[in-house]
């Protein structure tokens, strides 16, 4: 059960890292280009609102492995995925990318809490 409770505090750190950052050195930096598909309202409102759902989608990940009763292999899967996003986005950005780590990690503990 330590495996989950792990997973979850990755997942949750990921999350608010993930939010907190984003907007900071991503999005708002974005928001300031009016060009291109940045100049387009609808686009800027959908980009800065599909960020946070991800993040968002993160904590409910981190929910979905401690819940009671949560069938093993929807932990399986949420561990498999993102443990693939983590790996992923190491060979993507040549490891250059701060979260690959965390993602990584995050689903190898779903994994190791689920065995």
């Amino acid at each position: 059960m330590i495996w989950l409770w792990l997973s979850a505090a990755f997942m949750v750190t990921t999350a608010i890292v993930h939010g907190v950052l984003g907007e900071k050195r991503l999005i708002q930096p974005l928001m300031i280009l009016d060009q291109g598909v940045m100049g387009v309202d609808l686009a800027r409102k959908v980009f800065r609102l599909a960020w946070h759902a991800l993040s968002l989608l993160m904590l409910v990940s981190a929910a979905s492995v401690v819940w009671p009763g949560t069938p093993r292999e929807l932990i399986l899967l949420i561990g498999a995925a993102w443990t693939a996003t983590g790996l992923f986005d190491a060979i993507y950005t040549r490891g250059r990318h701060i979260g690959w780590p965390f993602l990584t990690a995050s689903g190898v503990f779903a994994l190791l809490g689920a065995a």
